[in-house]
């Protein structure tokens, strides 16, 4: 492996955190603490969020790691991750995965409770052991169940500061469950060459293009009146929320059916990225809503 510079590394190391997915992460956990009514300028809301971020750097680094061999040989991957392209050793790697996650768990556990530091340790073995080992490369479905660890955050930080879960919490965990399907389905549907080529049995190879534009379309039409549901029957939002969200979904929705319409992958690809700006909105309205 050839030697790379500081920064060079420090990107790196950052890179393999995913910090799109972790940031994205980490304000769902923050959307949890300001709708439960938790002071987020404080020094435990900073430990929590801190601790979030370090559980979903360790899961996704961790990700990244058993899959480098796959990553190498894709063109997605093996020219943006950090290990296929030399900059960071995978002994390295899963030190980072060791010490990101035990200090994540630690803050949980000494600091609130053992139920979140659980649900952060849950987040990290399913991720990496149940689907990247056992899910992805056995079945078409592997990201419906998938998608568990992806939506816990919410349920870490309302577990961090109640030692309990709620019906609020567990609604924000399963809009990022059913959010997660149709959202990797559509990077499936453009990149689906290159699944098939490393015989990772992905949607739309094994079951065909037209069955994965079905299920995005299903999960859609399930996800966007489930947003509602914050405001009733939970009546943890508003009339602003709502307002927001249905726009959100409107244009989501919208998305979608255009991508059927089109059936071009580059149209797929653009409604991979509006997913990741619906739910970064969703979560926004939350938090606004909250706080005015």
């Amino acid at each position: 492996m050839a030697s790379v510079g500081i920064k060079t590394q420090l990107r790196a190391y950052w890179q393999l955190t995913k910090p799109n997915i972790t940031i994205l992460f980490v304000i769902t956990g923050l959307t949890a603490l300001i709708v439960q009514g938790t002071p987020i300028f404080t020094p435990q809301s900073a430990l929590i969020l801190f601790a979030i971020f370090c559980t979903g750097a360790s899961a996704n680094a961790f990700n990244q790691y058993l899959e480098r061999a796959l990553d190498a040989q894709m063109e997605r991957t093996r020219k943006k991750r950090p290990i296929p392209l030399g900059h960071i050793k995978p002994n390295h790697a899963l030190a980072f995965v060791v010490i990101g996650g035990t200090v994540g768990i630690l803050i949980l556990g000494l600091m609130s409770n053992v139920l979140a530091a659980f649900l952060a340790l849950t987040v990290i073995l399913f991720y990496g052991f149940i689907y990247t080992l056992w899910l992805k490369p056995r079945t078409p479905y592997n990201i419906v169940i998938g998608g568990v660890p992806g939506a816990m955050a919410p349920l870490i930080a309302w577990a961090a500061v109640t030692d309990t879960l709620s019906p609020a919490a567990c609604l924000m965990f399963g809009m990022v469950f059913m959010w997660t399907p149709p959202h990797f389905w559509a990077l499936a549907i453009y990149i689906k060459d290159e699944y098939a080529g490393v015989s990772v049995p992905m949607l739309p190879v094994v079951k065909g293009v037209k069955h994965t534009y079905d299920q995005i379309l299903l999960y859609t039409v399930i996800l966007i009146p489930m947003s509602l549901l914050f405001a009733w029957p939970l009546g943890v939002a508003g009339i602003p929320y709502v307002i927001m969200a249905g726009i959100l979904g409107a244009f989501y929705l919208k998305k979608t059916l255009h991508m059927i319409k089109t059936k071009d992958p580059k149209d797929a690809y653009k409604t991979f990225f509006f997913s990741i700006a619906y739910l970064f909105g969703i979560f926004v309205a939350l938090m606004i809503d909250q706080l005015i």
